[in-house]
């Protein structure tokens, strides 16, 4: 089976069909964020996989349809590790987790200007997302405002997930795991007073 490589793009075996590459986003997410958009072309993506250079472009329409699956795709399996925390705490943990798996899709999912914001899958995966992180907010502070407790604690995770990633907390984290170092950090912040 081909495989599709391109500058930036980790190899994924291909589904490819008699009419071109499948439409899963993972079959062409870029490998790491600094080459997220820089380095993704259809053309090359498709040269690489095997097929015409029409098929991809018969898949995703557009160079931001591959990035607003990419963006759907991301929301969706971040949906799913937030539904698996047994808590608001662990939620932000798992939304660590989450960007270190998946730094790329993380890379592309808070660009919106890169992708077709009223796609319904996107929105569809967005909701799943919200929904998860509102039912940890809920759960933890029922009588405060949900909205603001939930912008805070999207703040914290995306804000350290967001260092993490562009290496400005190497000095501060050292060579401790970054979910300990978060969970240490929430426990910091958030005291009971």
């Amino acid at each position: 089976m081909p495989r599709v490589v391109s500058p930036g793009i980790m190899p994924v075996p291909s589904t490819s069909t008699q009419n071109g590459p499948s439409r899963s986003a993972s079959r062409s997410r870029p490998s790491s964020p600094s080459t997220a958009t820089s380095a993704l072309s259809l053309r090359d993506l498709a040269r690489r996989a095997g097929v015409s250079h029409a098929a991809p472009a018969h898949h995703f329409k557009d160079r931001a349809g591959l990035l607003t699956a990419i963006a759907a795709e991301g929301y969706d399996l971040l949906a799913t590790s937030l539904t698996e925390a047994p808590d608001l705490r662990e939620r932000g943990v798992h939304y660590v987790r989450f960007a270190i798996a998946h730094p790329a899709h993380f890379q592309v999912m808070f660009q919106p200007d890169l992708y077709h914001r009223d796609d319904p899958d996107l929105l569809t995966a967005k909701s799943r997302t919200s929904a998860a992180l509102r039912a940890g907010v809920e759960a933890r502070s029922p009588s405060e405002d949900t909205d603001l407790m939930g912008v805070a604690a999207w703040s914290v995770a995306h804000g350290f997930a967001t260092l993490l990633l562009s290496h400005n907390l190497e000095r501060t984290t050292g060579d401790g795991d970054p979910e300990e170092v978060f969970r240490t950090l929430t426990g910091l912040t958030f005291r009971a007073s």
